[in-house]
């Protein structure tokens, strides 16, 4: 199925658009943990995270349909180590995100009314490192994405 170089950039753009988000949101989380934890902070903290699973979502299903259908093909993909590497930090990543997640949804009740969410400083140091390694695991999707790109670590099929 030949789609336009159009569709194909769309995708791309679509892609890369979602990618930056998702570090964006990340940096976000990054730096409001490392403040006081206030009301308001707490809420960017539940927004950015929210837009943290919305990017990664569409990184994840626009990815894989610019792998099955509008760039090289499946087969190539599944005989690059890079990309391999690359899906395997995104799903690391994805679960080391499932702990702040859960944090922040439970603080929606304490926001409701209005009060600070009661966190003890160890939980939101925990918080910060998680965010850190997930920034880290970020770093390292993208040396994927470069070494693949340039065809490094392709095994052949």
């Amino acid at each position: 199925m030949g789609f336009s170089h159009t569709v194909v950039a769309l995708f791309a753009f679509v892609h890369h658009v979602a990618a930056f988000a998702l570090v964006a949101a990340l940096a976000v989380e990054f730096t409001l943990l490392k403040g006081e934890l206030t009301v308001a902070a707490a809420r960017r903290l539940l927004r950015a995270d929210t837009m943290y699973g919305a990017s990664a979502g569409v990184v994840l299903v626009v990815g894989l349909l610019r792998v099955v259908y509008f760039e090289k093909g499946t087969a190539y993909y599944l005989h690059s180590v890079p990309f391999l590497a690359k899906l395997a930090l995104f799903v690391t990543i994805g679960l080391l995100s499932i702990l702040p997640t859960v944090e922040f949804l439970s603080w929606r009740a304490s926001l409701r009314e209005g009060s600070v969410p009661s966190v003890a400083p160890a939980k939101l140091r925990g918080l910060r490192a998680i965010v850190h390694l997930e920034l880290g695991g970020v770093a390292l999707i993208l040396l994927c994405a470069a070494l693949m790109a340039r065809g490094i670590g392709f095994s052949g099929a």
